[in-house]
């Protein structure tokens, strides 16, 4: 299926959203919830899969479906065309404070490797697919950096990193290990592994994990600061179980929660 050739503008700082541009007839995919607003010509449609192997009958419809379900996404992908005849624009919004990326994959050989989580949306013909990891102890010990989305096609692909993004251009031998959650993007040619802390007591106490990913160059990475996983355990932790927030926790709030005056604060008369 041919690409669409996008143009697009991304606005904002800490929390970014891109602004796509569409000529007549063209076309942009974007992942489920992620659509910010879009013009009054932009039509809608929910389809199996990525969108692009409509042309490919119910069984090619069927596999781009399961490839999203593999990578813990919705078996729909919403598509966005251009119905007017003149250009409209459709806009996609981050799910959290970061930077969203614009990736050509024309530039970057046609693929791209990226966390399941982190494409955003991209012009029609860009096919979603998995990308597993070959050796197996990546398979059982990988974490979020097991399974991931592969990206194919010769269009601009959007991708989100959370917090603050790192660029790194690995020579052929560099090895960087990194957190397998902050691994954003990578270029096929980059050896992804996974290794262990090398110690029991770092991987007990020190609070990072048993396993890093270990990154080989040659070939391009993206990382990002804050994944997701971790800002939704900071603020999990943070939360208090039993509702309100810790200030309500003090000895007014377990007064209210329990005892005379919680009955006096809810009204109990009993």
């Amino acid at each position: 299926m041919a690409m669409d050739v996008v143009d697009y503008e991304i606005k904002g700082a800490e929390m970014q959203f891109v602004e796509v541009e569409l000529d007549p007839g063209e076309a942009a995919i974007g992942e489920a919830g992620s659509m910010m607003f879009m013009d009054a010509g932009i039509g809608m449609d929910t389809v199996f899969g990525d969108g692009s192997a409509q042309q490919g009958g119910f069984f090619g419809k069927l596999l781009g479906a399961g490839k999203r379900l593999v990578t813990g996404e919705s078996l729909f992908t919403t598509v966005y065309s251009n119905n007017a005849r003149q250009k409209q624009r459709v806009a996609f919004a981050a799910p959290y404070p970061g930077k969203i990326l614009a990736m050509d994959l024309r530039r970057l050989g046609g693929t791209l490797i990226c966390q399941k989580d982190a494409f955003l949306c991209a012009a029609r013909g860009v096919q979603l697919g998995i990308a597993l990891q070959q050796k197996l102890s990546v398979g059982f010990f990988g974490g979020e950096g097991f399974i991931m989305q592969r990206l194919d096609g010769d269009g601009m692909a959007f991708v989100h990193a959370g917090g603050t993004l790192l660029e790194r251009e690995l020579q052929p031998g560099q090895t960087l290990l990194v957190d397998t959650g902050c691994v954003v993007a990578y270029t096929p040619n980059v050896n992804f592994e996974i290794q262990y802390v090398g110690k029991i007591k770092t991987a007990l106490f020190g609070g990072e994990g048993l396993f890093f990913a270990k990154m080989t160059g040659p070939g391009h990475v993206w990382l990002q600061s804050l994944p997701f996983s971790r800002l939704a355990s900071r603020v999990f932790a943070a939360a208090p179980q039993r509702g309100g927030s810790r200030e309500e926790g003090s000895v007014l709030g377990g007064l209210a929660g329990g005892g005379l005056l919680g009955g006096l604060l809810m009204g109990d008369d009993e």
